[in-house]
């Protein structure tokens, strides 16, 4: 028997698959970072010296190896920077609820973040999606409302947090499904860091003294505490932070430039899995009964749109991903 040649499309969605993966490998391990940490010093001090060791990265490495300076020159400047909020929302309002969550939880229930993909690829950018993607959809926003517990003593206002930065995470990748036919990973990496070296820095110029910080609150502590000079074992974890920033940011965009939307979506429920055992191996968190539930129908909602997509044999990738639009 002879095998054939994978074409184009084949080699374009198994790179988009790969950076995925890889991608969710660091952002995991850069969350553990981040809850390990939490305790000790303010949210924007952590990210300002973790988005900085992360510009070094991108400029030095990342923005050389795709050409060069030139591609920071874009056309799409209002929508780079909106994805750069996007994502410095998404970012601040997961770690704050990292502050108060199991970190398995606080994922799972950011992990509905692939079904807003889903939703919004649809509304956003014309992409099909039929009947069984959208029951996932809701099969995971169940999950979403189980892990929440609306209405009994478990039930946490911190557990709104991941939620939020789903919402706005979807969005990120909607972006950048728009921006990414004619700009760069870097590109994009480099404007997502600017905009978090921004609002960083003015957080910490606004509460950097810690006046508001009432010390009711893990999250609210997390985000209003004062500046302090970190440890040399801590500074290393901030810098490693910034390392995982930058490639994971860089994959990421990579994934969603070259694939579709839908189909990248489930696979990111690989950080979901890491979460857990993350959780399990590093404090001993280990979910309960109705969390396992919620955990359960997230995550069969992501399979259940990858397996969909799978029986159908639609096509993983655009016919030209890298085509610049007219």
């Amino acid at each position: 028997m002879v095998a054939l040649a994978p074409t184009d499309s084949d080699k374009s969605a198994g790179l988009g698959i790969s950076c995925a993966l890889l991608a969710w490998l660091a952002f995991s391990l850069g969350d553990v970072g981040i809850k390990y940490l939490s305790g000790d010093y303010p949210l924007h001090q952590i990210v300002l010296i973790r988005t900085v060791v992360a510009m070094i990265i991108t400029l030095g490495i990342l923005v050389p190896v795709e050409g060069g300076y030139k591609n920071l020159k874009t056309r799409h400047l209002r929508l780079h920077l909106i994805r750069g909020f996007s994502v410095v929302m998404a970012n601040m309002t997961f770690f704050l609820g990292l502050a108060s969550l199991d970190i398995a939880e606080a994922t799972a229930i950011f992990f509905v973040a692939p079904l807003f993909i889903t939703a919004l690829s649809y509304f956003i950018l014309k992409e099909e999606v039929g009947i069984y993607r959208w029951f996932a959809v809701v099969i995971g926003l169940i999950g979403v409302v189980v892990m929440l517990r609306p209405g009994t003593s478990s039930f946490q206002l911190a557990a709104l947090l991941p939620l939020v930065a789903a919402f706005a995470y979807a969005n990120l990748n909607i972006l950048t499904r728009k921006i990414g036919l004619s700009d760069k990973a870097s590109t994009m990496t480099f404007y997502i860091q600017l905009v978090f070296i921004v609002v960083c820095s003015a957080f910490g110029l606004l509460v950097g003294d810690g006046r508001f910080a009432t010390g009711n609150n893990a999250s609210l502590d997390f985000l209003l505490r004062a500046w302090t000079m970190p440890s040399t074992d801590d500074l290393l974890v901030m810098v490693g932070l910034g390392v995982s920033s930058a490639f994971g940011g860089y994959l990421i965009s990579q994934a969603y430039r070259v694939t579709l939307a839908v189909v990248i979506a489930p696979i990111e429920y690989i950080a979901l899995l890491l979460a857990i055992l993350w959780g399990y191996l590093i404090w001993g968190e280990w979910p309960d009964f109705v969390a396992w539930i919620g955990i359960a129908l997230i995550l069969g909602s992501g399979l259940l749109i990858f397996w969909r997509e799978v029986v159908r044999g639609k096509k993983l990738v655009i016919a030209h991903p890298l085509r610049k639009p007219r």
